[in-house]
């Protein structure tokens, strides 16, 4: 029998119903590990891009379920699934990743074995991340899944990170940032001598501590060069290319702003140690950094077209013989 065309819309929206269902649940199983990181977020700045992700997140397959053409992600999906057309290997991964974040859930909730506090946030919203790819999957099938998988995966950067995981990529940044800055005296030939996390220089020993490490700038460059990358490159590596490039970037702007820093103190006035730039100035190098990144996707994005050019060319050139 023919479906009506009020019958066809309504299945249609079924996956889509069944999604916000499965989402609407997982919101009330982990609304407190959920505001608790939107509240670490606000309060800690090392945690500062978890309010971004969520959005960017949903941003991106909007803008893929909105794209012109029949074959854009979502909006395929859509079109032509319902809760009985998806495949049987769909339900059953999909099914099988919710079950797994349920008892992930159950494991830390019960506290079989003692965790603490960071850890069992981490964990809870690692399966609630979980629970979400599992209701995608379930809702619009596989391969809806590998047309979103960038931004359903980049939902992951809501996990907060554990204390002992942070910390090691806080230390990482220090000796770097020390190593970088040490580098750029030697080029500028500046006396300077290297000890740990201490670097001195005539007139002024500089210790990159902690609250020096520019780990939330850091970690707005590497979500920003993420998502610019997922935008504007096609090419699978180089879009990697360019995250990767993004993680050493990361290091050299807090080098170079300790150098600056240091060479301003000890050349004009010693007030640019505890002035604006010192406390202030990390957008100036955050911003310099993202033009690197901004440079570097144009190359690429250039050599992309390019490429395309040729391919385009040489079939035409065959079209005329």
């Amino acid at each position: 029998m023919p479906t009506t065309p009020t019958r066809e819309s309504a299945l249609k929206l079924l996956p889509l119903t069944a999604f916000f269902i499965l989402g609407a649940i997982s919101v009330v199983i982990w609304w407190v590990p959920l505001t608790s990181s939107f509240a670490l977020a606000l309060r800690d700045d090392q945690y500062t891009h978890i309010l971004l992700i969520l959005p960017m997140s949903a941003a991106l397959i909007f803008l893929d379920w909105k794209a012109p053409g029949a074959s854009s992600g979502l909006a395929m999906s859509l079109g032509s699934a319902s809760l009985g057309s998806v495949s049987l290997g769909s339900a059953s991964l999909g099914s099988v990743l919710l079950v797994v974040a349920a008892s992930v859930t159950f494991y830390v909730r019960w506290r079989v074995v003692a965790i603490p506090f960071d850890e069992r946030l981490s964990l809870n919203m690692l399966a609630l991340v979980v629970w979400w790819i599992a209701a995608f999957i379930l809702c619009f099938g596989t391969s809806a899944f590998r047309r979103e998988l960038f931004p359903l995966c980049f939902l992951f950067g809501m996990v907060p990170l554990p204390g002992f995981v942070l910390n090691l990529i806080v230390i990482l940044l220090q000796q770097g940032s020390a190593a970088v800055a040490h580098f750029l005296f030697v080029v500028a030939r500046v006396p300077v001598e290297q000890q740990g996390l201490l670097v001195h220089i005539p007139g002024l020993t500089v210790e990159v501590a902690r609250e020096c490490s520019s780990i939330r700038s850091s970690s707005m460059l590497l979500v920003t060069t993420m998502v610019l990358a997922q935008l504007l490159l096609r090419s699978p590596w180089r879009k990697a290319l360019v995250v990767a490039v993004a993680i050493p970037l990361s290091v050299v702007k807090n080098g170079l702003r300790i150098f600056v820093i240091a060479m301003l103190a000890t050349r004009l006035d010693p007030s640019f140690l505890t002035g604006r730039l010192h406390r202030e100035g990390g957008i100036i190098f955050f911003l310099i950094a993202l033009g690197a990144v901004f440079l570097l996707l144009w190359v690429f994005r250039r050599g992309e077209a390019e490429k395309r050019g040729i391919g385009s060319t040489g079939i035409n050139a065959r079209g005329v013989l």
